[in-house]
């Protein structure tokens, strides 16, 4: 399903001199959108199709006439805003930047929590550590500190995780329900959102998630008071530990934009434990974002980027996954896999697996 763009060349060698261009100016491009969205200048423009000029623009949003023109001017030439006579009009892409949620979500992902650490990223691909996450402290990875992050930062960390995650759980759990599990086990749980999901979807199930003792803390403040919180329960428990096998006795086990934390070392070795710990009618559900298995070529090029989080910031030594990859992890751990849904949600798969 790898998009065909990627055999052969798109450009020509106009159109590659500029991309080699916007690639060099890619910081400034950056922080210029992000402030013509923070000042309101994009929201400014899309209220009235025939634009204002350059003082009017600084006068509405209070930037000085410098400010105004220096981010207009740029703005012009990176091709989110047009220029007709004296009358600054919103472009497309500018369209696209102030509505289209994933493009907000992506920025606000990028600029809080990967921007200062991704000066780093040299560093993290030589040394096989996430360099970049000792701007906000100093823990092995980003998981032990999410908690204490900065309040902005775990918000958009937050708001990224859970807004792709949200818009295919309402698929996924017809899914995973369409098999009638009573015991489910949710690795990697995080806040508790997809247990919270499931308990109000089906009124019996029981959903124990497996997750660091600390995120097991936040997941119950997230789900306390909340209808079927009673029917969620936490295991602690460090994941990247061998020697630590999972809880048995469930009929299904849910894994969801989880695996892609790890390398493919660990990766195999959280399967392997998850093989030994069910039955031969098992479901084993694991839920990823493939790069290569993506409806639209955007979305392949958003979750290429989003691997250089996981260098730089998470951990250092995972990706987003190619499904070839995924696949072979999940062989070598004894599991194979029986089916394979695509396009959920805003571009996940889920992976139907049982037992070899």
């Amino acid at each position: 399903m790898m998009h065909k763009r990627y055999t052969k060349e798109q450009c020509t060698a106009a159109e590659a001199q500029r991309l080699a261009q916007e690639i060099a100016f890619g910081p400034v491009v950056f922080q210029v959108s992000r402030l013509m969205l923070k000042f309101g200048i994009f929201q400014l423009l899309s209220g009235k199709r025939e634009g204002y000029t350059l003082q009017e623009i600084s006068g509405r949003t209070g930037l000085t006439r410098y400010a105004a023109q220096v981010l207009l001017e740029a703005s012009l030439t990176i091709g989110t805003i047009l220029l007709e006579e004296d009358r600054y009009i919103l472009a497309k892409a500018g369209w696209f930047l102030l509505n289209d949620k994933i493009a907000r979500v992506n920025m606000e992902f990028n600029h809080d929590v990967n921007y200062q650490g991704l000066f780093h990223l040299e560093e993290a691909l030589l040394n096989g550590r996430p360099e970049g996450l000792k701007v906000f402290g100093e823990w092995p990875t980003i998981y032990e500190g999410l908690s204490q992050l900065p309040e902005q930062v775990q918000k958009s960390w937050f708001g990224f995780d859970h807004f792709y995650s949200d818009q295919s759980f309402g698929k996924a759990l017809e899914i995973v329900f369409s098999h009638h599990p009573k015991r489910l086990l949710d690795i990697g749980g995080n806040t508790g959102r997809w247990a919270t999901q499931c308990v109000q979807y089906n009124k019996e199930v029981e959903v124990t998630i497996v997750d660091l003792p600390q995120q097991l803390e936040m997941m119950r403040k997230q789900t306390a008071g909340l209808s079927g919180s009673e029917r969620i329960h936490g295991h602690g428990a460090n994941l990247l530990d061998r020697d630590v096998p999972f809880p048995t006795g469930f009929d299904a086990v849910w894994m969801s934009q989880f695996l892609d934390c790890f390398s493919e070392e660990e990766v195999i070795s959280i399967l392997t434990r998850v093989a030994q710990s069910i039955g031969k009618d098992s479901k084993v559900y694991i839920m990823e974002t493939l790069w290569d298995r993506q409806r639209y070529e955007t979305a392949s090029y958003c979750l290429t980027q989003i691997s250089l989080y996981f260098t730089a910031m998470a951990n250092g030594n995972s990706k987003m996954f190619h499904s070839d990859d995924l696949i072979r992890c999940i062989e070598n751990a004894g599991l194979e896999v029986e089916e394979i849904q695509d396009n959920i949600g805003l571009g996940h798969s889920i992976l139907q697996c049982r037992l070899k």
